[in-house]
């Protein structure tokens, strides 16, 4: 359980993502937040022992809330699994809308002040959170991915498939009342 980014060649500068340690930590930022937000792209169909990562990350936003973006083409998968209240928007322009401070969010309710990523592929969420952390303070990212985000504000360390498959099904069972 690294962390450090997956991506070696990279380097992320001196303030890099807090990891998170304990599923927990992943409640109490949604508990905390106004409003959030859960951005995901279409590597969270991968397959793990129970499911894909996208059914639990489906479970997590509605268990706490979250309104959710659709990158590329997984809008159709969500809707196949009977989550009709997704946005599909590309990734690049969620994340510029989430650096806008003028924006009032997907529902014209106001801006989000937690964003969850999943799924996008390891250089595009690296850009996209980078950009995020430099010019969106008001806002603060959770990578609930396999791999290490330094650019988030938080991120799972670099994990083996069952490890974050065990995360996700923590934090989605916590979200939901239960107990680990």
């Amino acid at each position: 359980m690294a962390a450090e980014p997956w991506q070696v060649a990279e380097i992320p500068g001196p303030v890099k993502a807090f990891v998170i340690q304990k599923p927990a930590v992943v409640i109490g930022m949604m508990k905390k937040a106004q409003r959030s937000i859960l951005v995901a792209g279409h590597l969270s169909l991968q397959m793990l022992k129970e499911c894909t990562a996208l059914d639990y990350a489906l479970e997590i936003a509605k268990a706490g809330g979250a309104d959710v973006v659709a990158t590329a083409h997984i809008i159709g998968e969500m809707e196949k699994r009977g989550y009709n209240s997704a946005y599909s928007i590309p990734a690049v322009d969620i994340a510029s809308r989430l650096q806008d401070a003028e924006w009032n969010g997907l529902d014209g309710k106001g801006r989000y002040d937690l964003a969850l990523f999943i799924g996008l592929p390891y250089y595009m969420a690296w850009t996209i959170l980078s950009g995020l952390k430099h010019r969106a303070a008001h806002l603060k990212t959770v990578s609930i991915d396999r791999y290490y985000q330094p650019h988030a504000t938080w991120s799972f360390p670099n994990l083996t498939d069952e490890a974050w498959e065990d995360n996700l099904k923590a934090v989605r069972d916590l979200l939901k009342g239960g107990k680990r």
